[in-house]
């Protein structure tokens, strides 16, 4: 059996129309991945749960806790029935007495704050549920937030950098002379970013790293550049080896936007663990980790006093880098300068429908034009999937 990846667009309510991917051609020694279509699905509401009349039991009273001890109940005495000749006894009036309650203990008190709501959390846990629920690149200081809260977010320090003459160069590059360039490479990124975005995400990584694949190739995962890097994260070949994607004479994984988007995300967490910063290692992705580590070495004494993500730009400085190294880090934070609010450079942005996907088995060397049949959908469709 081989495995196929099936690929999604959302059209009408209760139906779904699922696309074919085909990443390498087939043949026997091939694990070709595409996709078959999916039947609608009618939406079915949820069963509703029974309530307890009484509603459900939060807390119990302070100092009841678990490890509090409780005093048995004394059992009634049987009713005797009274006397003839006795006479009913005078009772006077006795102030009631407060019921005594149990000093709180530590463990009932935690108990009592554990089951009563949630614990108290700070602004920047906050912002971290914000982005683990809506999926937004948000950063998690709060100068990137003006009081209004109409300025965007960003997860990557691009603030600091704004106003910097080869940033302030690629902003301007990108929102007039190349602007429709631009505008295009924006629109077919929609297709990928939220996948992109997820596994950055998942990774432990800015998810405003995507606008690396923005700057490498625009989104297209058949990009081909002179050097003979290939696909969406432009990966050399000895590289993808390196970082365990499949580069042979049947299959090209670097093609594959969501296992290629797997690797680059893996290796640029190992270059910011080895040079703890992340425009060091998006130059180190771009230029090479071993001429980054020799640069930081051989100019230590001119850097001193760099720290953070200043420490590329005081390299850049010196005469190392290659140009386009050098470059890089710059077009990374224009690029995400622009293509978080496009609308203030006057660029217009044609949302696509995102990737989605599912997997299935079908049998070696499957005929294509077969398949692309039942998936409602020409061979030519399928092979640009």
């Amino acid at each position: 059996m081989s495995l196929f990846r099936v690929l999604r667009s959302a059209r009408t309510a209760g139906a779904v129309a699922v696309s074919v991917s085909v990443l390498a051609s087939c043949s026997p020694p091939l694990t070709p991945r595409l996709a078959l279509s999916a039947a609608p699905v009618s939406a079915q509401p949820a069963s509703p749960q029974p309530v307890s009349a009484q509603g459900p039991r939060v807390v119990e009273e302070v100092g009841a806790g678990e490890n509090t001890p409780r005093s048995a109940p004394v059992p009634a005495s049987p009713a005797q029935p009274p006397s003839p000749s006795a006479k009913a006894p005078t009772v006077a009036p006795v102030s009631p007495v407060p019921t005594a309650r149990a000093e709180p203990t530590l463990a009932s008190t935690r108990d009592t704050v554990r089951r009563v709501g949630p614990p108290m959390t700070t602004d920047d846990e906050v912002a971290r549920t914000v982005i683990g629920v809506f999926g937004d690149s948000a950063a998690l200081h709060a100068d990137s937030v003006t009081a209004d809260g109409d300025e965007p977010l960003w997860d990557i320090d691009v603030l600091s950098y704004e106003t910097h003459d080869r940033v302030a160069h690629y902003v301007k590059l990108f929102s007039s002379t190349r602007k429709d360039y631009f505008a295009t490479r924006l629109s077919r990124g929609s297709r990928y970013e939220p996948m992109i975005r997820d596994k950055l995400r998942a990774g432990g990584m800015p998810e405003d790293l995507t606008y690396l694949a923005l700057i490498e190739s625009g989104y297209d995962p058949h990009a081909y550049s002179r050097a003979a890097a290939v696909g969406m994260w432009q990966f050399m070949s000895g590289t993808a080896r390196g970082v365990g994607l499949r580069v042979d004479w049947w299959m090209d994984e670097r093609r594959d936007p969501v296992r290629a988007t797997d690797a680059a995300i893996r290796f640029l967490g190992e270059l910011q663990q080895q040079f703890g910063s992340l425009y060091l290692a998006a130059a180190a992705y771009n230029g090479g980790p071993g001429r980054v580590a020799r640069g930081l070495t051989r100019f230590a004494g001119e850097m001193e006093g760099s720290e953070g993500e200043d420490r590329f730009f005081a390299l850049a400085e010196q005469n190392y880098l290659r140009a386009e190294t050098k470059n890089y880090v710059p077009q990374l934070i224009a690029a995400a300068l622009v293509a978080k609010t496009p609308e203030k450079y006057g660029i217009t942005v044609d949302s696509v429908a995102p990737l989605s996907y599912d997997s299935v088995l079908v049998e070696p060397s499957s005929n294509l034009a077969k398949i692309a049949e039942a998936a409602g959908m020409s061979v030519a469709v399928m092979k640009d999937l």
